[in-house]
């Protein structure tokens, strides 16, 4: 099976509010505005969605994996509930000293998804929220990269500007990039 029309979306500080104390329980797994609906309306104009996300609360023990599946399976339902899908989820659980090759901004589990569904990155996008979301879409040499302006936009942008590294979109938060993939689809 391939994939056509696929979205990479990190998750913490792009779907959900994100945390210097880190998403550990779904009781601390709050949405941000929008982005249910941003998914929805992806998932409605025929894009697969597949989580691209660094977890390394796994790694630091701060989170069980049980509980890390847990939330996930609560995000898929809530989507699925909402009229939306998300395909996949591929997780990071190393710590940075870990160097690992599946810590973004390394380009490893989109490269692990684009072997799992035959996906021609060209074609794709990856909306982020961090520097390393930016820089691991464009390692992977995906279509294009969105940064949104929620989570930790504001380092992000200094780091990509110190890098020289431009993204090709800009978007308030993950509902008005949404907007703007499905008005640039081909």
């Amino acid at each position: 099976m391939s994939l056509n029309k696929v979205i990479f979306l990190d998750r913490d500080g792009v779907i959900n509010q994100d945390s210097p104390d880190y998403i550990k329980k779904w009781a601390e797994f709050f949405f941000i505005p929008g982005s249910i609906t941003a998914i929805c309306d992806l998932s409605r104009a025929g894009f697969d969605i597949i989580i691209i996300t660094n977890q390394s609360g796994i790694g630091r023990k701060l989170i069980k994996p049980s509980d890390l599946n847990e939330m996930h399976k609560n995000l898929t339902q809530k989507i699925v509930a909402s009229g939306g899908r998300i395909k996949d989820i591929f997780v990071c659980p190393h710590r940075p000293e870990e160097n690992c090759k599946c810590r973004k901004p390394r380009p490893e589990m989109i490269y692990a998804a684009q072997k799992k569904y035959a996906i021609d990155l060209t074609t794709v996008s990856m909306v982020g929220d961090s520097a390393k979301d930016i820089e691991c879409g464009q390692n992977a040499g995906v279509g294009k990269t969105i940064l949104v302006k929620t989570g930790n936009y504001e380092t992000a942008q200094k780091i990509l500007e110190e890098k020289g590294i431009q993204p090709d979109y800009v978007a308030s938060d993950l509902f008005s990039a949404a907007k703007w993939i499905i008005a640039h689809a081909k």
